[in-house]
């Protein structure tokens, strides 16, 4: 499942669909679930603002990518690689979530949390940090951290 905005989230998902995954893309609005449906991909709603509507949708998901490097608002992703991110990863360990992708914006925010659960629960983690710049390179970077999470790259 990967939990992103825009459409480099939808890229990442495209690349690992055309390798035989099934990936469930999750978006706030009508219009973004629009797209990750036409991109091929399993669209459903959630708001990573609000943890418990991506929890809900963990019961059969392997890795969780969390993917929000896109967003303009610092603000949000101050918030959303902090607190929600803390909240995510506490619930994630009573999951069948075996492997866990972080998009590391600029700023690093969430980088400590998810070294935090890797050493408490041995969570299986990646860290992208590719520039988003270049939607082929992001998109590959963020396919390799998937597989690489449980062991397959």
């Amino acid at each position: 499942m990967l939990v992103g905005c825009g459409c480099c989230a939808r890229e990442a998902g495209t690349l690992l669909v055309a390798e035989g995954w099934a990936v469930r893309g999750t978006s706030r609005s009508e219009a973004g679930r629009e797209a990750i449906a036409a991109a091929g991909l399993e669209a459903v709603e959630a708001d990573p603002d609000r943890v418990g509507s991506v929890v809900e949708l963990l019961g059969d998901v392997t890795v969780l990518a969390w993917l929000l490097g896109g967003l303009a608002d610092a603000d949000a992703v101050a918030t959303l690689n902090g607190p929600r991110l803390g909240s995510l990863l506490e619930k994630v360990v009573d999951t069948p979530v075996r492997g866990f992708v972080l998009e590391v914006p600029s700023g690093g925010e969430g980088r400590a949390l998810v070294e935090d659960a890797v050493s408490r629960w041995h969570l299986p983690a990646e860290i992208v940090t590719a520039d988003r710049s270049d939607p082929d390179l992001w998109a590959g970077a963020v396919a390799g951290a998937v597989k690489r999470s449980i062991g397959l790259g």
